[in-house]
């Protein structure tokens, strides 16, 4: 079986912006323009605390990849 990766957009864990952050070169340091938030912590302070959302939108692309091999499978069974 193969991995999927799944993409989507962090969310400042203040103001909830998906697209106005600034980041140093190797993302040690994040800021939100949005709010003015700074996370000192860089990209993995921010990979954290969007943590629960990612899990989230892991399960529900795996129960979608699920539902789409079932119903491929009971079609054949036809």
């Amino acid at each position: 079986m193969s991995v999927k990766k799944i993409k989507g957009q962090l969310l400042c864990d203040t103001c909830g912006s998906d697209n106005h952050f600034e980041t140093n070169d190797d993302k040690t340091y994040v800021k939100c323009h949005a709010c003015g938030r700074e996370y000192f912590g860089g990209y993995n302070e921010l990979l954290e605390l969007n943590k629960a959302n990612i899990e989230e939108r892991a399960k529900a692309e795996g129960k979608k990849i699920v539902e789409d091999k079932l119903k491929d499978i009971l079609k054949k069974l036809k």
